[in-house]
């Protein structure tokens, strides 16, 4: 999602309104002071930014503005009309605010842990039992033409004595002239919110998107700022910050209180906040606006500034009747801050100055230099305690189906202004069918190809089944692909062939699925295949198609069995905040290596297996959206857990063996301000019954059976154990932990900064009834696994290198066997 952002934000590059002025308030020493008060002679007010820096649009009929803050004296500056740019430097004085008691401890602080004791009596979503109310948003992405400058550039280069070329450079001149005549990217959405049982709904009524004929549904469900400025973790454009009003807040912030300002005809408190700690992703910064009488937050200004410098504004309404301020406008803002590196979007670049070297020439000023993206929102019809039932609780976000049908004179009812005549030239443009159909495929064929596919007409192109390696097949070469929409929403059909040149035979699957219901995404399926599959692998039903250009992993598999035969499923997101996949299948199994399975003194080289299976993901803590087309997971969220049952059905279309298999998975991330990231997962499986080994556990070895290290050096796999040999386990129950700690990107060189990556994995297993495998030597897990190693990735052109030490009761006799180097790779296809 926060990809997609960026995507719009650099892709579909506009203005602010006229009669601005802007400037910068210092001190004496020329220090900037943040978080000023300006308030002009109408009395409108802004704040100056964490910069000391203000952009104000005023009236044409102010005369003045006065600045003021605490400790300083406050001073008024006449107003000139041709005059667009104030420097103010104010003068310090030693009086305080008399209202505020000064007592051992700092008057802000000593605010702040009343705000923090009176939460629950001021929080709309702990007072009240329940409300509703309806916000009209409006978002563009634009740049103030004035930034911009508008000249043709030449420049003269010599062929010969005679000759001369001249290269122009008119970006920023064809730029100028679009953004002064237009937003390039603008929507417009009108959502009915509804708070009860402790869970808050959002409807979208009415959504309108330039350039799209369908709405990107994601986009709705982009989390840019949080709703509640009371949340202990408070959200700017998808990354959690601790709240400055949090419990814990005061040992993580510092508070200075700057002055008295009248919002809604009540006394507030201007108390400035910083985060203590230097690093500059550590926390927020900006100011809160506190309610004398009851110390109730009545406005707040959120800041981030890094990378991007990001803004988040609320302001509220005060309701007598329930002694509450109830939030009543936000804007959030975006523009680029800095970076070391140009960032790649879909062929796309967003440039940055990076740091100052040495003889280092700052790069031209370019488009994404003046873009701004801003979201603003106004909230309207408040109900407090009413005892409107909610539909779809479960839901974070419901998109009516007619949504994005809406009729003019259904905006012009909600708007709070007309639209101005650069929005109404940007629904003109960008719905035209040229902008409008390069747009929308970029974006889709972006969707499609992170996830493995790219559309071809009516089909999507599998990129997973051109070309793969195996020990067994060798080269696998192949081509697969399913229908989409340009087809049929409706139906689907979808199918694959592959040659492997060592194995010298033909693979190949087909089938198609029929859709059921479109908003619980249920489709009712059916194939046939005739393929190999690792041995003892475990395949969860529900698990998300991962694409990568390779899968290294297979490379080194040599052990395969042959599966014949039929399935046919059921999907459905039916069950709120799941995913469920329902199956029957009968395959003939014929091992590709050296085994028989004996089973009542029966020796089987190859057998026949009916079962069933249900495999449901269940993500309790994620927000899931409905759109018309579907149930989407807007905002993936941890701990997520996966479960599959597999049982087989005795003497049912000449099944040859009874037994049942249970599998889980439990997975966990967080990730923290300093760009560090802890990943956790557990996962196990028991098997009961009289199960072949082509159907038990390996727990996902990756090491080669060779002499050296250097030997064995190859690709790393994703959760596998880099240490433990191909076939050298199994287990009929196992369990499997491991954690991954990901530190911020280590700059060795400008171009060289490696993502350092700590991994710890252990397992535990047994087998029961081993008498019953003939053929292959293996050991068992009783005793525990464990291996630990380091990661090195991104080092360069996405390559990196990691190496991997085994220990424990496994541990092996020779010191340099428990040892082994992988080759890591990560494609960043700027998605």
């Amino acid at each position: 999602m926060k990809l997609f952002c960026f995507l719009t934000l650099f892709f579909t590059l506009t203005l602010q309104a006229q009669f601005q002025i802007n400037g910068i308030v210092t001190d004496s020493n020329n220090k900037p002071l943040p978080f000023a008060t300006i308030t002009t002679s109408e009395n409108n007010n802004t704040i100056t930014d964490v910069d000391g820096k203000f952009i104000f649009k005023i009236s044409s009929s102010a005369t003045s503005l006065k600045v003021s803050y605490i400790g300083f004296q406050t001073k008024t500056i006449a107003l000139i009309t041709t005059k667009k740019f104030y420097a103010i430097s104010l003068s310090q004085q030693t009086d305080d605010l008399k209202e505020v008691v000064v007592n051992n401890e700092n008057p802000a602080l000593t605010l702040i842990r009343k705000v923090i004791a009176s939460k629950s009596a001021n929080d709309p979503q702990k007072k009240l039992n329940n409300f509703e109310y309806k916000t009209y948003n409006k978002l563009i992405v634009t740049a103030n033409p004035d930034s911009i400058d508008g000249r043709i550039d030449s420049s003269a280069t010599y062929k010969d004595l005679n000759k001369k070329s001249i290269n122009i450079d008119s970006s920023d001149y064809k730029f100028k002239e679009i953004v002064s005549k237009q937003h390039l990217f603008q929507t417009e959405k009108v959502s009915q919110y509804q708070f009860g049982n402790n869970k808050l709904k959002e409807t979208v009524l009415g959504t309108k998107m330039a350039g799209f004929k369908q709405p990107i549904y994601e986009v709705l469900a982009f989390s840019l700022q949080s709703i509640s400025i009371y949340d202990n973790k408070y959200e700017l454009f998808e990354t959690k910050y601790e709240n400055p009003i949090a419990n814990g807040a005061p040992s993580t912030y510092n508070y200075k209180l700057l002055d008295t300002v009248s919002i809604r005809g009540r006394d507030t408190y201007m108390i400035y906040f910083k985060n203590k700690h230097k690093r500059r992703t550590s926390g927020l910064e900006g100011v809160l606006y506190i309610d004398k009488e009851n110390f109730a937050v009545a406005k707040a200004v959120m800041r981030i500034k890094g990378v991007l410098d990001i803004s988040g504004i609320h302001e509220f309404e005060y309701i007598p009747k329930e002694k509450i301020w109830f939030q009543s406008n936000t804007t959030f803002k975006i523009v680029k801050g800095k970076n070391d590196d140009d960032i790649k979007i879909l062929g796309g670049t967003i440039q940055f100055d990076g740091d100052v070297e040495e003889n280092f020439e700052p790069r031209k000023k370019g488009g994404s230099d003046f873009t701004y993206l801003l979201s603003e929102s106004n909230s309207f019809d408040i109900l407090v305690n009413t005892a409107t039932p909610i539909k779809n609780p479960s839901l974070y976000m419901e998109v009516n189906d007619d949504a994005a049908k809406k009729p003019e004179n259904f905006w012009e009812a909600y708007r709070k202004e007309n639209l101005d005549l650069k929005s109404q030239k940007t629904y003109l443009l960008l719905d035209s069918l040229s902008v409008s159909n390069r747009v929308e495929k970029r974006l889709g064929i972006g969707r499609k190809i992170i996830n493995g596919f790219y559309p071809i007409g009516p089909v999507d192109l599998d990129l997973k089944k051109i070309i793969s390696f195996n020990n067994y097949e060798g080269f696998r070469i192949g081509l697969g692909g399913i229908t989409n929409d340009r087809f049929s929403k409706n139906f689907r059909l979808e199918s694959y062939t592959a040659y492997g040149t060592k194995d010298g035979v033909f693979k190949y699957s087909a089938g198609g699925g029929v859709l059921l219901d479109k908003h619980t995404n249920t489709w009712l399926n059916a194939y046939y295949a005739d393929d190999v599959r690792e041995i003892a692998s475990t395949v969860f039903a529900v698990d998300k198609r991962v694409f990568k250009i390779y899968d290294p992993r297979p490379i080194n598999i040599s052990t395969f069995y042959e599966y014949t035969g039929w399935r046919a499923n059921i999907q459905t997101k039916f069950i709120p905040k799941t995913e469920a996949v329902l199956e029957i299948s009968r395959n003939y199994i014929e091992p590709k290596f050296d085994y028989l399975f004996n089973f009542d003194g029966k020796l089987y080289s190859s057998y026949t297996m009916t079962t069933v299976m249900a495999s449901l993901v269940w993500a309790p803590f994620s927000n899931f959206m409905q759109t018309p087309t579907g149930i989407n997971e807007a905002e993936k969220r941890f701990p997520r857990f996966t479960f599959q049952y597999t049982q087989s059905l005795p003497n049912v279309l000449g099944n040859d063996f009874t037994f049942s298999k249970i599998d889980f998975k439990a997975e966990y991330e967080k990730q923290y301000l300093n760009r560090q990231k802890t990943s956790l997962l557990l996962q196990g499986g028991f098997a009961m019954g009289d199960v072949p080994i082509t159907h038990l556990y390996n727990t996902a070895p990756n090491n080669l059976t060779k002499e050296t290290v250097f030997q064995r050096i190859t690709f790393s796999g994703r959760n596998a154990f880099e240490t433990m040999f191909f076939n050298e386990f199994f287990s009929s129950q196992y369990l499997m932990f491991q954690i991954k700690h990901g530190f911020d990107r280590i700059r060795i060189l400008k171009k060289v900064r490696p993502s350092l990556v700590l991994v710890t994995r252990m397992a535990w297993g047994n087998m029961e009834n081993p008498e019953q495998h003939v053929g292959p030597a293996y050991k068992t897990l009783d005793k525990g696994y464990f291996e630990s190693g380091v990661e090195l990735n991104k080092i360069f052109k996405g390559f990196g290198i990691g190496g991997f030490y085994r220990y424990g009761p496994n541990q092996l006799l020779k010191f340099e066997d428990n040892i082994a180097v992988k080759i890591s790779y990560v494609l960043d296809l700027g998605l």
